[in-house]
């Protein structure tokens, strides 16, 4: 492992006594298992404790993300995913939840320094980047709304960005590295499987590959960030930062926007608009790594 990437050991070291193949397979047949029997266990309870007819339209909402409970549900329901990774991780590979954080207080640690650039970022260039007739956002949800949800937002935003977070950076990651000596390996896999979570061609149409790759390269950064600071901290905060932007600040209109402050004048499967945007989004992304990787020196 380079000197760079040397920290990474932290997460590596738990991951070296149950490093094969075959249980890494196992382990995410049984995270997919674990995830979809709980979602249908809920569904189950939904379909017990509400009358069938509102139920057509929460199944609505609940696709769409258009009403802030839709997008709170969303976003809430990844802490199923975080249930099904503790018991994964113990059962399989005899791993604690923990073991997939790193170091708790340099996680923390990471997390608030990367939030703070990360924040800065974001408000600097939404001053200095004047934006063009066709990207610039219109008003959506009401403000004194969208203080009223906020406090429930920002803990569901961390459930989802930090349960993507611990399979991807901190169960993947690890795990591949415990088995391949190789860099790529480790990063670009996991990546690549960030990235085809967000294939959804239903609703992003033609800019479906658009989106899975810069997903990719998001998934990219984010291991980078891991593997040099030995913690899911910092991708972490990239990601908690980026997602709170994207959902509650400003969401491309008709689809995931019921917690946005504004909307973009443009759907997720508008590909002219979004060609016209992705230079700008890369940017970001370029400039949020290096930002994230100032914060931290590494």
């Amino acid at each position: 492992m380079s000197d760079a990437y040397r920290p990474f050991e932290a997460l590596v070291a738990p991951a070296r006594r149950t490093a094969s193949l075959v249980r890494l397979v196992l382990g995410g047949v049984m995270l997919a298992v674990l995830f979809l029997s709980t979602i249908f266990a809920a569904s189950t309870l939904l379909n017990l404790v509400l009358p069938g007819a509102p139920l057509d339209e929460t199944a609505a909402a609940l696709a769409n993300g258009g009403t802030p409970y839709g997008v709170l549900a969303n976003l809430y329901i990844f802490g199923f995913i975080i249930l099904a990774l503790a018991i994964t991780g113990r059962a399989v590979h005899d791993r604690s939840l923990p073991s997939f954080v790193g170091d708790w207080r340099r996680a923390r640690q990471h997390f608030g320094r990367v939030c703070l650039y990360m924040v800065g970022l974001h408000l600097a260039l939404s001053i200095l980047l004047p934006a063009t007739p066709d990207l610039t956002p219109e008003a959506n949800l009401a403000p004194s709304s969208w203080l009223v949800f906020l406090p429930l937002a920002l803990p569901a935003i961390l459930v989802q960005t930090g349960a993507e977070e611990l399979v991807f950076r901190g169960y993947l990651q690890s795990q591949l590295a415990a088995r391949f000596a190789n860099p790529r390996i480790w990063i670009i896999v996991p990546a690549i499987l960030f990235g085809l979570l967000h294939y959804d061609p239903a609703i992003n149409g033609d800019a479906t590959w658009l989106i899975v790759g810069w997903a990719t390269l998001f998934g990219i950064a984010a291991a980078d960030l891991t593997a040099r600071t030995g913690t899911i901290g910092a991708a972490l905060g990239l990601h908690f930062v980026n997602n709170f932007f994207a959902i509650l600040v400003a969401a491309p209109a008709g689809n995931f926007d019921g917690l946005a402050l504004y909307t973009y004048p443009f759907a997720v499967g508008d590909t002219d608009a979004l060609w016209v945007w992705a230079p700008l989004d890369l940017m970001l992304l370029l400039v949020s790594w290096l930002t994230a990787r100032l914060a931290l020196r590494v």
